[in-house]
């Protein structure tokens, strides 16, 4: 990462006459931009013809780029195979769990487990590294673009050899994997590995073991691909770094915990979802999450809009001032830099209505306006970059469990594991309290309070590692429907939360999911959810208004742990959230009102920049830990050194 704070977008010329390259990049340095994404859709531009390139258009490109020393994140063209690549080889066209074979005419047209689309891939991508490999332009190399997105399982033929092999090298012998899928279920014991398909379009319910391997086999598949292309730059380009861009908190088909492990540095892309209330706050979520996957580190944000989209039901345009707040958000949350798809708003195809740094109206903008302001504040900004963020709470968070819980034969459907997570993330949020997310098998050390809001798989060493934490003095708060299964979905017996339940001091006999809200003695409201269980030690702090207990507590070794048998209402799990961030000594980056979000960046020599950003139509005041009072104006931002 740079000493600066990165900035800038995905540039596309190919879409323009060369005459407005120039023109580009003049308005750029006016913008401040010191970064651009290019080449990301290029390859049938740079390869027209199957092993026929043409560089010297994109050598221009490069060149210019540095000569008005602006950086690339170069990529590898390799998310959206040419047309010639489907003609030639429709063998490697995705095909869905129906057995369609989808055609070419939009992007991300391949099987990821096809042969023929890695050799051509990694051709393309040798082509490239080969010919930048000492540009002065060349800042880190951007393989691919937002694995999975549209393609992230295959059940073609190809995909189904590829499982089985995948399937054996997880599996000592059938019979384990028979025993693992329960496949004495619905008379499904396999007999013979060749016996076994991906979960392809079936007369009822799918096994569920069967669907979670597939879930996972799958996502390792992008993991491979990505990491065969960084092995390839690596060795021509060593010490440049390579990533990929994620969307972390918005796309939940691959295992980012996995995929960010092989990154040099965590990049991400953010979109706001103009259906929800607070979207804001869901900016938060997905920002803390690029954070943790980056072990803290500083990452990138290699896209967001300056405006609205053009893929939702209602492509809502932002509010003045609503691009600068969403970028100071990244950067409080721990990004070294802030990219925008894209530079220039494009005329024709399928993302023309969506909006860019520089829009079809050209400079004379609002948006344009908004885009050279926020260059000059973060180039002023620059002291910020490698600062990090620390966080005393953790959220346990991991993609096989919610893969598990989204088969669909499950007690109830409407208690969704990303919603829960991002609405106790979302209750933190309310009184800054800063939250990572961490895996469930990842280390603890140094969080004072874990929460654990709806992990229903969790694998032995994680439901150890909870334990582990708790007794060491930790304090853990648990929801409903957690611990329930093992890593191969199967059910923990003896009582639910199996994981849990000597932790937790409590036994469930029985779920009681719920069409409607309920009252609790306590006067607080839940919905969706509900158990009858026993305490064996835990305290009762709260009930339904039939006796059973709705929250405990239980003391292990040195530390605590909480439990709710029930979904509470926002305003009622704030309240848990209270009480739980005080017994564990988690505080606020600063007391502000409600609204106003609060979170620190700090040096490792004590140099700290306290982010305060106001999304409410009033102005606030922030105090912070040391007594100076700031008022930040309605729909504003400050950054407060020290």
């Amino acid at each position: 990462m740079p000493d600066v704070i990165a900035y800038g977008g995905d540039w596309n010329p190919e879409q323009w006459p060369e005459e407005t390259w120039e023109q580009d990049v003049a308005l750029m340095r006016e913008a401040g931009v010191n970064r651009v994404s290019a080449g990301i859709f290029s390859w049938s531009m740079l390869e027209p013809v199957e092993a026929v390139f043409e560089f010297g258009w994109f050598d221009r490109v490069m060149d210019l780029l540095a000569a008005n020393g602006i950086q690339a994140n170069l990529a590898t063209p390799t998310a959206s195979p040419p047309p010639w690549f489907a003609d030639a080889y429709p063998e490697a066209l995705p095909v869905d769990a129906d057995g369609r074979r989808l055609s070419h005419g939009s992007r991300q047209g391949f099987c990821p487990s096809s042969p023929i689309y890695r050799e051509k891939a990694l051709r393309i991508a040798e082509q490239v590294a080969t010919r930048y490999r000492e540009h002065p332009a060349l800042a880190m190399w951007h393989v691919h673009n937002e694995y999975g997105c549209h393609n992230a399982r295959c059940f073609c033929d190809t995909s189904a050899a590829a499982f089985r092999a995948w399937l054996r090298t997880h599996y000592a012998s059938l019979d384990a994997l028979n025993d693992a899928w329960g496949t004495a279920f619905w008379s499904q014991r396999y007999s013979d590995w060749a016996q076994i398909l991906p979960p392809r379009a079936t007369p009822s319910f799918p096994n569920p073991g069967q669907q979670l391997d597939f879930r996972r086999f799958s996502s390792d598949a992008l993991v491979e691909l990505y990491t065969s292309e960084r092995d390839l730059l690596r060795k021509i380009t060593p010490d440049v770094p390579v990533t990929t861009n994620l969307m972390a908190g918005a796309h939940w088909d691959m295992d980012c915990w996995a995929f960010a492990a092989e990154l040099d540095v965590v990049s991400t892309d953010h979109y706001l979802i103009g259906a929800r209330s607070e979207p804001h706050i869901d900016l938060a979520f997905a920002a803390d999450y690029a954070r943790s996957l980056n072990g803290g580190r500083p990452w990138l944000l290699m896209e967001h809009s300056t405006s609205a989209v053009n893929w939702q039901p209602r492509n809502l345009a932002k509010a003045p001032g609503e691009l600068r707040r969403n970028s100071l958000q990244h950067l409080a949350r721990g990004a070294d830099g802030i990219m925008f798809f894209q530079w220039r708003a494009s005329r024709a195809g399928a993302e023309k209505w969506h909006s860019a740094m520089l829009p079809h109206a050209g400079p004379d903008t609002k948006i344009f306006r908004e885009v050279v302001a926020l260059g000059a504040e973060l180039a002023g900004l620059a002291e910020v970059a490698g600062s990090t963020v620390k966080a005393d709470v953790a959220i346990l968070l991991d993609h096989s469990s919610v893969w598990a819980q989204d088969h669909p034969a499950q007690p109830t459907s409407d208690l969704d594991p990303v919603e829960e997570a991002k609405r106790w993330h979302a209750a933190l949020w309310r009184v800054g309290v800063t939250c990572d997310l961490a895996h469930p098998e990842g280390d603890l050390t140094g969080y004072r309070l874990v929460l654990v809001p709806a992990l229903y798989l969790v694998s032995d060493a994680g439901a150890a590692n909870l334990e582990g934490f708790v007794r060491r003095g930790g304090v853990a708060l648990v929801g409903p429907y957690s611990g329930i299964v093992d890593e191969h979905d199967r059910v923990r017996l003896g009582g639910y939360p199996g994981a849990w339940r000597d932790l937790l001091g409590v036994s469930v006999e029985e779920f009681f999911p719920l069409d409607g809200p309920i009252r609790l003695e306590s006067g607080a409201t839940a919905s969706v959810w509900s158990e009858v269980a026993h305490v064996n030690g835990a305290k009762v702090l709260d009930t339904y208004v039939t006796g059973e207990p709705a929250w405990t507590r239980n003391e292990q070794g040195d530390g605590a742990a909480h439990y709710l048998t029930t979904r509470l209402d926002d305003d009622a799990l704030a309240e848990v959230m209270a009480a739980v961030c005080a017994e564990a000594g988690a505080k606020p980056a600063a007391q502000a009102a409600p609204g106003v979000e609060v979170v620190r960046r700090s040096h490792a020599d004590g140099r700290s920049f306290l982010f305060a950003i106001n999304h409410t139509e009033e102005d606030a005041v922030v105090t912070t830990p040391a007594g100076q009072k700031v008022t930040v104006p309605a729909g504003d931002a400050r950054v407060i050194p020290g």
